[in-house]
Parts: C-alpha cells; sequence; structure tokens
C-alpha cells in the first residue's frame, strides 16, 4: 500500500467528505481530477493501473503521478489545517499568545504585549512547559528595551534556570527512546530486568529519580515499563521501582502540576496491581486517581473516564463482585470516546464479565457487536487484542454447543494466528487451542482420564502470584472441565491462592 492510499484509509467518513469540500474550494480549474482520483482511492479494490487507465490515456503516466502528488501534498495540508483548527489544546493556546504578543511588539503596543506575555509565561510556568517557556523567556528579552521596569538580570536568571529544565526534559525524552528501541528490539527472556535497565540510564545521564523526574517522565518510564512487563507478562518484577518512583515525585512541591500526566501514572499503578492481583492496591490507586480527575474543575475527567471504569470493573469481576462489574460496563458500553481502543476494551470485558456470569447467550451478543475484520481491529488494537477476542468467541461457541461454528473458527484461529504465536514465542496458546480441538471436536465434550493428564501436564506455568491474570482465566476455564465445576468460581479459587 503506497503512503497516498495509507493516508486515505485513516480518513473518518467525515473527513473524506470535509477532505473533499476542501478539495473543492482549492480547485480554480473545472478539469481538475483530484477528486475524482480521490473517489476512486477510496475503493480498496482498484488497482493502481486500473484507476490510471480511468483518468487518463496511456500516453499521460507522467500526469497520474503528478497528481496523485500534488492529492498526496493535499491532504497532508488538510490534516494539518483540521488540527490547527480543532486544537484547544492549553500548548496551542500558549503559543497563539506568543504570537499575538510578537505582533503587538511590532506595531508598537509594548504595554499589551508584555501583558500578553506575563498571561503566556504563567501558563507555561504552572504546567512545567520549558520549550514554551523558553519561547516567552527569548521574547521577554528580545523586548527589554522596550519596557523600562523590566529586571534584566533577574530575567535572564529565570531564563537560564529553565533552560536547565529544559535540557534535563530533553536528556529524559533520549533515555525513553533509547529504552523504547530497547524494549521494541529486545527478546521476552531479556527483559525481565527492565527497572534495572532504567536505574542504569538514569545514573549513566547523572538524573536523579527524587530531584529530577516528573509526571511526565515517570508517565513515560511507567509506560515503557508496563510494555515490558506485558510482553514477559511479569509485572511483579516493576512494581517496586514504580511505585518507589510515584511516592518519591510526589512529594515534589510541584505535584499539583502536570494533572494529566499524573493521572495517566495513577492509572499504569492501578492497572500493575491488577495485573499482579493486588486487587486492594489497585482500588486504592482508582480512587487517588478518581480524586485527580476531579480536580482543576474536572479538565481531565472525560478523558480518562473510560478508562478507570474499564479498570475499577475488572477489579470488581476478580473479587467475586462480578454483577457489579456487569453494571458498570453497561452503563459504559454505549459512550463515545476518541481512544477506540478503550470502547473495544470495555465490549470485549463485559462479554468476559457475562461469560463468568454463564450468561453465554449475552455474552455471545456482545462479543457479536464486535462485527468488524481482524485487519480493522488491528488497526484500533494490537495482535494479542484480537487473540483474545477470538479465543472468548471461540469458548462462547463450545458453550452453546455450536459444533460447526466451532469447527470453523477453530481452523480460522489456526490459520491466522499460529504464526505468529510461534514468533512470538506464546505456545502455550497453541497448546490451549489443541486442548480444545481434542476437548470438543475428538472428544464430544467428554473429559477422558488422558485428557485430564494432558490439561495438567501440557502448561509450564510460572509461580501463582507471578503468573498473569489473563492466562490463568483462559487455562481456568479448561480446569473447570476436568473438575466439572464453575468457570467463574475456579478462576477466583486460583487467585485466591496467588
Amino acid at each position: 500500500m503506497t503512503r497516498l492510499n495509507s493516508l486515505i484509509r485513516s480518513l473518518t467518513v467525515d473527513e473524506q467528505t470535509r477532505f473533499k469540500n476542501y478539495l473543492q474550494n482549492k480547485n480554480r480549474r473545472g478539469d481538475t481530477k483530484n477528486i475524482e482520483l480521490f473517489n476512486l482511492l477510496l475503493n480498496s479494490e482498484l488497482s493502481n493501473q486500473t484507476i490510471f487507465e480511468s483518468l487518463y490515456t496511456p500516453n499521460k503516466r507522467g500526469a497520474y503521478h503528478a497528481l496523485r502528488k500534488r492529492l498526496h501534498d493535499s491532504l497532508i495540508e488538510f490534516i494539518a489545517h483540521e488540527n490547527l483548527e480543532n486544537e484547544n489544546s492549553l500548548e496551542s493556546g500558549i503559543i497563539k499568545l506568543i504570537v499575538a504578543a510578537r505582533s503587538l511588539f511590532f506595531k508598537k503596543q509594548y504595554k499589551t504585549a508584555y501583558l500578553v506575555l506575563e498571561k503566556a509565561e504563567k501558563l507555561a510556568q504552572e504546567n512545567l512547559l520549558y520549550p514554551l517557556l523558553a519561547e516567552v523567556h527569548h521574547t521577554q528579552i528580545q523586548y527589554a528595551y522596550c519596557n523600562p521596569e523590566i529586571n534584566l538580570t533577574e530575567l535572564i536568571q529565570n531564563s537560564d534556570l529553565n533552560l536547565k529544565q529544559y535540557i534535563l526534559e530533553e536528556k529524559l525524552n533520549h533515555i525513553y527512546a533509547q529504552l523504547r528501541l530497547i524494549v521494541n528490539q529486545t527478546r521476552e527472556s531479556q527483559l525481565h530486568s527492565f527497572p534495572q535497565l532504567i536505574e542504569n540510564q538514569l545514573n549513566k545521564h547523572n538524573i536523579s529519580i527524587e530531584n529530577d523526574l516528573s509526571f511526565k517522565s515517570l508517565y513515560q518510564l511507567s509506560t515503557l515499563a508496563s510494555l515490558a512487563a506485558y510482553t514477559t507478562k511479569d509485572y511483579n518484577s516493576i512494581e517496586s521501582f514504580l511505585t518507589n518512583c510515584y511516592q518519591k515525585i510526589k512529594q515534589q512541591t510541584n505535584r499539583f502540576s502536570q494533572s494529566f500526566y499524573h493521572i495517566q501514572v495513577l492509572y499504569q499503578l492501578a492497572n500493575m496491581y491488577f495485573r499482579n492481583k493486588k486487587f486492594q492496591q489497585a482500588f486504592s490507586f482508582l480512587d487517588s486517581m478518581h480524586q485527580e480527575m476531579l480536580s482543576n474543575s474536572k479538565k481531565h475527567y472525560k478523558t480518562f473516564l473510560l478508562k478507570h471504569q474499564n479498570l475499577l470493573a475488572l477489579c470488581y469481576n476478580y473479587t467475586n463482585q462480578n454483577s457489579l462489574a456487569i453494571e458498570i460496563a453497561q452503563d459504559n458500553i454505549s459512550k463515545k470516546h476518541p481512544d477506540s481502543e478503550i470502547t473495544l476494551d470495555v465490549k470485549l470485558c463485559l462479554s468476559m464479565y457475562y461469560f463468568h456470569k454463564e450468561d453465554f447467550k449475552s455474552s455471545l451478543k456482545t462479543i457479536n457487536s464486535l462485527y468488524h475484520s481482524d485487519n480493522w481491529y488491528r488497526k484500533k488494537t494490537n495482535e494479542e487484542w484480537i487473540i483474545k477476542k477470538n479465543l472468548i468467541e471461540l469458548l462462547i461457541h463450545i458453550e452453546l454447543d455450536n459444533f460447526n461454528l466451532v469447527e470453523s473458527r477453530l481452523l480460522s484461529f489456526k490459520r491466522k494466528h499460529f504464526s505468529y504465536l510461534k514468533e512470538q514465542h506464546q505456545n502455550r496458546v497453541i497448546t490451549f487451542i489443541l486442548l480444545i480441538e481434542e476437548y470438543y471436536l475428538i472428544n464430544n465434550n467428554i473429559v477422558t482420564t488422558e485428557l485430564t493428564e494432558k490439561i495438567k501436564t501440557s502448561f509450564e506455568f510460572k509461580e501463582a502470584r507471578l503468573e498473569d491474570i489473563f492466562v490463568m482465566s483462559f487455562y481456568s476455564w479448561l480446569k473447570s472441565k476436568i473438575t466439572n465445576s464453575n468457570t467463574y468460581t475456579t478462576t477466583l479459587d486460583m487467585i485466591k491462592n496467588c
């Protein structure tokens, strides 16, 4: 797929309409073919040759490529224009104030210009936006001669202090980039010492956790640590490191700044404790997260509400409060959110809650609402999410005894996911599928002594307290078949033994 095709696929239906209007307003000639080309490219089934032949004669290949180039450039301009028009962020507001102040200086409206800069300076300082504060200081110093009341020495000192913070922020960003590269390129078995890797990088750059880290940098590090833990299914290794970092940073005087990142960190900590099956700590951090969401006149409340509610429901489900988990998920399932991944998570989790309740019809109805193709979900989420969705769907059809659907879903799962699972060394999932196949398709729901022994010996498990909670959940379904027990009860019993 070319860059142009990829860009076009990324547009929503509304954005497609607005882009065509944008082209229409931009076109000065009536014979411009850019809208026609755009409409043809929207049809993914048309080949490049077919599109070319629909627009030009065979000897005009150059004109066709030039048209594609102009359409590509127009699309980039449109995306930039849309984001500038819709951007209401704090950073955008400060930039506008700086630009307005510089315009006022040019018009010799010095007093008003300085008042505008003071407003920009206050906002940048309060939110630790060092690059923008550097721009404010630069402009204040540049036009200091226009204001006899300015203390230039103090202004330069403030500028130097901010530049030190700016450089520190850049160092932390470099560390983040280096660690991200390590996570992306390192095999699972080599990621277990990730907290030590973080500390080594901080020491290498003479960065102190107590004095130099902010909630923004801690959020970046916790995201990486969580990604490493997600890859290794080992959240215990990052628990003490992230909690200690948080406690140290929370003591800083600027802890009320960077509320957005503070909320993100609290969510990461709550999720980490949930994955470690330490639910009371998870509930505690979720409560702190909610309190922070209510601060600053609920500025970030809507942004994080769905993530908070989804994790809260998960914690309730795994503490034997399945009905409350269903109630929370149902209340939030229809809420719109710009982060499509979290809306999909809410639906997938609700399907699991119904499954645990043994309300398999409701579980199937919920999973059927996720009706898009795997490729569509791959753009919105990740491969792991797709695998979980397909596994839950498969188990639902087994419980409902939809033999033909189970058979087709098993074949489809093998075809689509086995290669990926082998590459990622996720052999336990492959084993799980083969045991499902033997239990349902070969043994017709009969648990033989041979199958029981296979289920007991086929998996390599970590120590219970270190095992991933979702891995335990899927295995609990198999275990419930050989013990003739309820899946939800079996799941909770396994977790209690951690």
